[in-house]
């Protein structure tokens, strides 16, 4: 039996190509199905999400000959040959341990992948399109990310600014945002991008202000929060204690004298201040108030980028964990054959020539 992956990720096609072949998490059972049954496939899991679209499968067949049928199973007419890849064996199975520990995705170490590995599993599983083969496959796939995770640092730190912001929201509030209020002045991207990371981790509710009211309850309907215009951006903060701003003006928008105004009416209640506006919306002289903690992009990126680098140094112990499972998988698929001595047949004495050896 040939063990297999093919597919194309981030790394070897744009998104407007990954975009024609994604299929929902509802739809992987339905074209988990024709791939198998037109792709002449003995099993199949397939994995479809925002970086990657791939086909894990095994065939007593030539792999090689498969892999066009299985694309033009996913989108009939597509040419995607200049995009994608195939692995075989061993590197067939170091690919699924890679990819489910988060060792191949744009940030290294997300845990997102895992479960979107787990997903498309069980979705092939429950209508038995995965057999031995497979099942030992992906169940180990999910123990290695799990073992990586326990015995690397490859998950440790947060590696976007939306989620740096949360990393040190956390670190002023002793790691509990459910009982805060977050507010976003502006509604630019990267500043929307961290109010979604912040209420990901139960903050209490969501104000948001901006010039253009409309967007601002436009976005405020899409976070579940409250729309305020951009002249009540004081009274919000004073309920606030995590401010995100992302104006896009091209002056200060939030003085130090302003802040120092409202402290008193906060009951001194720590706040915190993220800048993510070039250039800065919020005036540096802000932290040299009790209480209040402001951090701008350059703080930001600094620790995206530690971060990182701290990530990419633990790769070579996940590699060897990796290099390990995957060789023990191989063997349990593989098993070589047992040598059994041919009667009668001596090379050396005490030595019997196996058949093995013949």
């Amino acid at each position: 039996m040939n063990i297999f992956v093919t597919g194309l990720s981030y790394k070897t096609a744009p998104v407007e190509v990954r975009e024609k072949l994604a299929v929902s998490p509802s739809l992987l059972p339905c074209y988990g199905c024709r791939l198998r049954l037109n792709a002449g496939l003995d099993e199949v899991v397939l994995v479809s999400t925002c970086n990657r679209v791939e086909v894990y499968g095994a065939t007593s067949a030539w792999v090689q000959g498969r892999v066009f049928r299985i694309f033009q199973q996913l989108c009939p007419g597509l040419d995607v040959t200049p995009y994608i890849y195939v692995k075989e064996g061993a590197a067939a199975v170091k690919h699924l341990f890679s990819v489910a520990s988060g060792l191949d995705s744009m940030v290294i170490g997300e845990t997102e992948i895992t479960g979107q590995i787990k997903i498309a599993y069980q979705a092939a599983q429950q209508i038995g399109l995965t057999g031995r083969v497979l099942n030992r496959w992906f169940q180990t796939a999910l123990q290695v990310a799990k073992e990586v995770r326990t015995h690397t640092g490859i998950g440790r730190g947060a590696t976007s600014v939306g989620s740096v912001a949360v990393e040190l929201a956390e670190k002023v509030f002793a790691g509990d945002l459910s009982d805060k209020t977050v507010m976003i002045l502006g509604a630019g991207k990267m500043g929307e991008a961290c109010v979604r990371h912040l209420a990901k981790r139960g903050t209490r509710s969501v104000l948001v202000a901006n010039r253009s009211l409309e967007r601002a309850q436009t976005l405020a309907a899409e976070l579940g929060g409250r729309a305020l215009s951009f002249d009540e951006r004081m009274a919000a903060i004073v309920e606030a204690d995590i401010v995100v701003s992302s104006t896009g003006s091209p002056t200060t928008v939030l003085h130090k004298h302003e802040i120092a105004g409202i402290l008193k009416a906060r009951s001194n209640r720590p706040l915190v201040l993220v800048d993510i506006a070039v250039p800065r919306d919020i005036a540096t002289d802000v932290e040299e108030l009790d209480n209040v903690y402001l951090y701008n992009i350059d703080h930001l990126e600094a620790v995206v980028r530690e971060n990182s680098r701290m990530r990419e140094q633990e790769l070579s112990k996940c590699n060897e964990i990796i290099a390990r499972r995957a060789g023990a998988l191989m063997l349990k698929l593989n098993p070589p054959p047992i040598a059994r001595p041919v009667a009668g047949v001596e090379l050396v004495p005490g030595w019997t020539l196996c058949e093995a050896a013949i």
